[in-house]
C-alpha cells in the first residue's frame, strides 16, 4: 500500500462549493416554507404494502415536504412491514417536518399492510390534529382475465 494522496482544494473552489450549498438550501427552504410562510396544514400519504411502509408529507398543493420509509431506516426483510417499523417511520417524518410548523394533517392511506394503523396512531400521538382519514387503496373493477378452461 503506497502513500495516500491528499487532495487540497483552493480557496476559490471552497467558496464555489459553499455558494452552491447555500443556493440549494435556499431553494429547499423556499419550497418547503413557501417564501417564509409557515405551513399550517398538509397531507400525509401512507403507502403500506406487504414489504414496506412509505410515509410522505406534502403541503395542500402536493409539494413534498418530507418522506421516509422503513427500508431507509434500516429495517430489513419481514420486519419492514410491521406496525413498530411504521411508528418509527412516522417519528422520522415528524422530526423532518417539525421545524415547518405543520399542525393539521389529512391522512390518505393506500395499500394492505399491517403498518397502516400503527402509522396513523403514531402520527396522532406526535401532536398532529387529524382532519380526515381516507382510504385510497385501488380496487380492481373486474379483475384479471380468468385462465382458459382445462382440457382433459
Amino acid at each position: 500500500m503506497g502513500k495516500k494522496k491528499v487532495i487540497k482544494q483552493t480557496e476559490e473552489e471552497l467558496l464555489k462549493e459553499k455558494d452552491q450549498l447555500e443556493a440549494t438550501q435556499k431553494k429547499i427552504t423556499n419550497a418547503a416554507s413557501s417564501k417564509g410562510k409557515r405551513i399550517e396544514s398538509g397531507r400525509a400519504y401512507i403507502n403500506s404494502s406487504y414489504n414496506n411502509i412509505v410515509i410522505t408529507i406534502t403541503d395542500i398543493r402536493g409539494n413534498v415536504l418530507a418522506w421516509s420509509s422503513s427500508g431507509s431506516l434500516g429495517f430489513k426483510g419481514p420486519k419492514k412491514s410491521t406496525p413498530f417499523a411504521a411508528s418509527k417511520v412516522a417519528e422520522a417524518v415528524t422530526e423532518k417536518v417539525g421545524k415547518m410548523g405543520l399542525g393539521r394533517l389529512e391522512i390518505l392511506v393506500k395499500g394492505i399492510g399491517s403498518g397502516r394503523e400503527g402509522a396513523i396512531r403514531s402520527l396522532a400521538n406526535k401532536g398532529f390534529e387529524i382532519l380526515s382519514i381516507k382510504d385510497i387503496t385501488p380496487v380492481p373493477h373486474n379483475g384479471c382475465r380468468p385462465p382458459k378452461p382445462r382440457r382433459v
